[in-house]
């Protein structure tokens, strides 16, 4: 990168303050901005744990209501509210990038549209980075394409699927696919240590999701799956991990509810958030990422495949483009989990099956996922845009 570049700002919003995918990615993001120098602020739209994560890398973190848009908001009055958020927190914006020299704005997740709308007022470059794959309603998404293609300079997606789906929208010059990738040391460890909090031996067969709790992440999916399961395996055990979004708290409440109506409470540990993915992936025997809807590009499959755990996946999303079917793990129907569970059980019976979709799991991810193709690839956009 030249000496000008070495000298460039970035302002970085994003939607949350968790610990998740997007935020994820986020972090490793910012770390490629920190080695190459960049001057960065971020903003987020809330407080927690991501935020104590950037200060770590050394970054300026303001938190501001950028006035992310949810489907809860999809109602007038809901609608109304965005618009007055959105505008209180682009007059914020427009002063910060006045004050610090922003070059560039950097919107991680189509959710956030004031970066969109404050680098028009500012007459400042502007990247986008699509994790989303929005399905209805068309109004809203013809909206956010329209926003793509016309307040950016930039946009990235994160699978071929994403930018198929936005490629309608959005100028072919502008989207450019870059693979996530992360580090993966961590996830290279062995380690027992969700056996022993379980007070589980080896021959369970422990079967995982990660995930966010939210209607189309199939976390109701998973149940169904495990209810069949466990009444061919009773040496299985179902592990799910992750909490909800705020205000969406009931989505916990009611899969604990179809816990217990489908009476396997006793086969299924939910341990809620936590931060410790890589020794709770480690422990997993197969990893199940039952999404109902497309997802972008699952960063908790990654980590499967880093730890050596073979990957069952809705056939839809980016999954379709990370898992090998047959060869790392399989690909099944997002909407029948008893022809679901026929084309994944011969990985819960045969271990050695296992064993071996898993180390062709890990070496397909240091491959083709690698944290050094993301650097490169992401760094190559930021470079353009500046250029």
């Amino acid at each position: 990168m030249n000496s000008s570049a070495n000298k460039s700002s970035i302002l970085v919003l994003h939607s949350s303050s968790d610990l998740y995918g997007a935020s994820k990615i986020l972090l490793t993001t910012l770390q490629f901005l920190k080695k190459k120098n960049f001057h960065v602020v971020v903003v987020l739209s809330e407080d927690g744990p991501l935020a104590a994560e950037i200060q770590k890398i050394g970054y300026r973190v303001e938190i501001v209501k950028l006035g992310i848009l949810r489907r809860k908001y999809f109602s007038v009055s809901g609608l109304i509210n965005r618009f007055q958020a959105i505008q209180k927190a682009k007059r914020f914006l427009i002063d910060l990038v006045k004050t610090e020299r922003i070059d560039v704005i950097y919107s991680n997740t189509s959710a956030v549209l004031v970066g969109a709308l404050t680098a028009k007022a500012c007459n400042v470059r502007h990247v986008w980075h699509v994790h989303e794959i929005i399905p209805s309603p068309k109004v809203f998404v013809r909206f956010i394409g329209f926003m793509l293609n016309h307040f950016s300079d930039k946009v990235i997606v994160v699978s071929d699927v994403v930018r198929n789906y936005w490629k309608k929208y959005v100028a072919d010059e502008k989207i450019v696919t870059v693979y996530n990738g992360i580090d993966y040391s961590e996830f290279l460890k062995d380690s027992t240590s969700l056996r022993a909090e379980l007070g589980v031996g080896q021959d369970t067969i422990l079967i995982g999701m990660i995930g966010r709790i939210h209607y189309w992440k199939g976390q109701e999916y998973f149940i169904d799956m495990a209810s069949h399961l466990s009444k061919k395996y009773p040496n299985a055990k179902f592990v799910l991990v992750g909490d909800a979004f705020p205000g969406y708290e009931y989505l916990y409440d009611n899969l604990k509810n179809k816990i217990q109506a489908e009476n396997i409470g006793h086969l299924v540990e939910n341990l809620g958030y936590r931060t410790d993915i890589p020794n709770i992936m480690n422990g997993f025997d197969v990893f199940v990422l039952p999404s109902i809807l497309p997802d972008p590009f699952p960063t908790v499959i990654l980590e499967a495949m880093a730890s050596g755990k073979p990957v069952v996946a809705t056939n839809h999303g980016g999954a379709t483009e990370m898992v090998d079917h047959a060869k790392t793990g399989v690909l099944i129907p997002w909407n029948d989990s008893q022809k679901a569970v026929s084309m994944f059980e011969e990985i819960i019976r045969n271990s050695k099956l296992r064993e071996r979709m898993g180390q062709q799991a890990r070496q397909r991810v240091l491959h083709r996922f690698s944290l050094k193709q993301y650097e490169e690839n992401f760094l190559n956009v930021i470079d353009s845009t500046i250029a």
